[in-house]
């Protein structure tokens, strides 16, 4: 198969004033096409692994060969991230989440402002490039985590259901070096009602863009 850039539910200046047009545009169709032309290269001769969904080839990476391995988790990991983070944004979107997912955040981190203040704190602490997840393990179970670079939790079999790039391509051109500011504002955009469905749906291709 041969990976695609997805298209956005929204247009990019749909999350003014919070993450500008300019930056959203070079995001998704340079630095997000980037990755998916990269992994597709990388796949090339590889008709086993080219096979496999984007979530399988992840968890498979000890079985790629070593010459692309390292490609294969940069670009890949990339690809999956960004499909992630594009579908838990939204215009009209921030507050808090409901229902089953919202009972599940609270058993895990007492309550919505506990939670909210553990992940900005795991992103603002984060040296460097990398992302910063609520993530779901094997026993449905809720989790802060923090990853380099474009290494996605689905590398340790977990699944993400809630991203945050803390790239500085994905703030620099408004908030400059304002990492924190950039979270603030992050938060006004969190789509809830998708974290909800990837929560309620383990098996949900990453490809795909919940409602």
């Amino acid at each position: 198969m041969s990976h695609s850039l997805p298209k956005l539910r929204f247009a990019y200046d749909a999350l003014e004033p919070y993450l500008d047009a300019r930056t959203m545009e070079i995001h998704h169709s340079k630095h997000h096409q980037g990755y998916v032309g990269k992994l597709n290269k990388a796949l090339e001769g590889h008709p086993v692994f080219s096979a496999m969904s984007l979530d399988e080839l992840l968890q498979s990476l000890d079985r790629i060969p070593e010459d692309t391995r390292q490609s294969v988790r940069n670009n890949g990991g990339g690809h999956a991230n960004h499909s992630l983070f594009w579908t838990v944004m939204g215009p009209q979107c921030g507050g808090e989440p409901q229902g089953a997912l919202a009972k599940d955040m609270d058993s895990a981190f007492s309550n919505f402002k506990q939670f909210q203040q553990q992940f900005t704190a795991a992103a603002l602490s984060r040296f460097g490039s990398g992302w910063t997840w609520l993530t779901l393990d094997e026993n449905h179970k809720l989790a802060i985590e923090s990853t380099p670079n474009q290494d996605s939790p689905l590398i340790d079999n977990r699944r993400p259901i809630l991203g945050l790039d803390v790239w500085e391509h994905a703030y620099y051109l408004k908030y400059q070096n304002r990492r924190a500011d950039y979270i603030d504002a992050w938060w006004n955009v969190v789509n809830w009602s998708s974290v909800a469905k990837l929560h309620a749906d383990q098996t949900l291709p990453l490809e795909s863009t919940p409602g």
